[in-house]
C-alpha cells in the first residue's frame, strides 16, 4: 500500500514552515519514499515575532497562539495542496508544530500548533504532538527523525543534521544511537543579524573573520558536551546561554561567526569520537565475556566503531553553508569520515519526509520514536489523531 501523506517541520532557525507530499510504501519489511512536491512556507515577520516571544508569553496567550497557529498551519497546507492540486489525493497530515518549552527531565514538551485546529481547517486526518508518550516513559523526546534514517536512508553510517540545534545519528542495527550536539544555524543566524542580513549566505561572512581561541574555549567547556548520551537541547541554550557568552567576548560579527562555525565542527568531530569511543568499550567488554556468552561479541559489532571509508549524509540549512561544510570536513579527516551533501531537496525537506513517515506509522499503529536515541524506558507509538475528514 501507498501512503500519501504531508509531512511538516518548523525548525528553531525560524526560517519557515516546510511542507513535503510524499509517496511511502512499505513492501516485504523495507520502506521506501518519493518526495513529490516541496515548499518552504516562509513566516511573515508578526509569526517569526510571535513565534520567538512564545516562551515568555502568559498562559491564556500562550493557549491563544496554540490554536491560532494550528490554524496558521491548516491554511497553509490547503494553500499547498491548491498550488500542487492535490485535492482528494492526500491521505493524512503529520504535523511536528514549533517547539517551544522541552523540559524532559520534568517529562514535558510543548509544541505549538493545535492539531485540532490543523485538522478542521484541512478537513483530513492529523497526526500532533509527535513527541509527547516518549517523554512520558521518561525519554528526551529527541530526536525522532532516527526512525526515518533506519528506514528510509539505511545506506549510511551516520547522520548529521545542522539545522537551529545539530544533531548525530548512527545507524547502528542493534542499537540505534541519536543526540543533540549543540546549537547551530539558531546562533549562526542571529549573529549575522546584526548585519542586517537573514542569514550567512554560504558562510561568506564566516569565511572573512579571524578565529578567537578564547571564546572557542569557553564554547568548548559548556557542561552540556561532558554529557553522556541520550541527550538532548533546548532552544534556549542556543538564544539563552551560548549567545549571550558570544557577545560578551564583544567580537566584531565576522570573528564572532568565524570561532561560532569553528566551534560546530568541533563539536560534531567530539560527538562522533564520543560515539567510537564508546563502541570500542561495548566491543572489548564482549571480548572479555565472550568466554561465557558465546558470539556475544557477534551480536555487538556494529556501526558505533567505523572502519574507515564510513559515509556521513549532512542535511538541514547548514548543509548549504559551503565553509561550515568545509570546517566540519576538514576535523573529519582524522576519523576517515567521508561527509556527503545529498540534493537540494532532501538537504531541506529530510524532516518533513520523516514527520510524514511517523505520522504513517503511528497511523499503522507502529512504533515511531526509538527508546535507545531517546533513553526512554521503551519504544513507543507517538502522536495525536484528529479527524478531520468525515466519517
Amino acid at each position: 500500500m501507498v501512503y500519501k501523506a504531508i509531512g511538516l517541520m518548523s525548525g528553531s532557525s525560524l526560517d519557515g514552515l516546510d511542507i513535503a507530499y510524499v509517496h511511502l510504501q512499505e513492501t516485504g519489511g523495507k520502506w521506501s519514499y518519493e518526495m513529490l512536491h516541496t515548499a518552504c512556507h516562509a513566516y511573515p515577520p508578526d509569526w517569526v515575532k510571535k513565534l520567538n516571544t512564545a516562551v515568555t508569553m502568559p498562559a491564556l496567550d500562550y493557549q491563544l497562539l496554540h490554536t491560532a497557529y494550528g490554524h496558521y498551519i491548516g491554511e497553509a497546507i490547503n494553500q499547498f495542496i491548491e498550488a500542487n492540486q492535490l485535492h482528494h489525493q492526500v491521505d493524512l497530515v503529520a504535523s511536528h508544530g514549533h517547539t517551544t518549552f522541552h523540559k524532559p527531565q520534568q517529562q514535558m514538551t510543548a509544541q505549538l500548533g493545535d492539531g485540532a485546529a490543523i485538522a478542521a481547517a484541512t478537513r483530513l486526518p492529523v497526526v500532533s504532538d509527535l513527541r509527547a508518550l516518549d517523554i512520558a516513559f521518561g525519554g528526551q523526546g529527541a530526536p525522532i527523525v532516527p526512525i526515518g534514517e533506519k528506514l528510509l536512508l539505511s545506506d549510511y553510517n551516520y547522520f548529521l543534521n545542522l539545522g537551529g540545534i545539530a544533531n548525530i545519528s548512527v545507524n547502528n542495527p542493534h542499537h540505534y544511537i541519536a543526540f543533540d550536539v549543540c546549537a547551530a544555524n539558531r546562533v549562526l543566524n542571529m549573529l549575522v543579524q546584526l548585519t542586517g542580513k537573514e542569514y550567512d549566505e554560504n558562510g561568506a561572512v564566516a569565511a572573512k573573520g579571524l578565529l578567537n581561541e578564547a571564546l572557542l574555549n569557553d564554547l568548548n567547556r559548556q557542561d552540556y558536551y561532558q554529557q553522556p548520551w541520550p541527550k538532548s537541547l533546548a532552544n534556549d541554550f542556543g538564544t539563552g546561554i551560548i549567545y549571550p557568552l558570544i557577545q560578551k567576548h564583544q567580537l566584531r560579527v565576522e570573528d564572532a561567526l568565524r570561532t561560532y562555525v569553528e566551534h560546530i565542527a568541533v563539536q560534531v568531530k567530539m560527538g562522533l569520537e564520543g560515539v567510537r569511543e564508546k563502541g570500542e568499550g561495548i566491543r572489548n567488554k564482549a571480548q572479555e565475556t565472550r568466554d561465557k556468552e558465546q558470539g556475544t561479541r557477534d551480536k555487538v559489532q556494529d556501526s558505533l566503531l567505523q572502519t574507515p571509508d564510513s559515509r556521513l549524509l549532512a542535511t538541514g540549512g547548514g548543509a548549504l553553508n559551503g565553509f561550515m561544510i568545509e570546517r566540519i570536513r576538514e576535523h573529519l579527516k582524522d576519523l576517515s569520515v567521508e561527509l556527503i551533501v545529498p540534493d537540494d531537496k532532501l538537504v531541506n525537506f529530510k524532516e518533513a519526509l520523516i514527520m510524514a513517515l511517523i505520522g504513517v506509522l503511528r497511523w499503522r499503529e507502529e512504533y515511531n520514536v526509538l527508546s535507545s536515541v531517546t533513553g526512554a524506558k521503551r519504544n513507543s507509538i507517538n502522536g495525536a489523531v484528529w479527524m478531520g475528514a468525515e466519517a
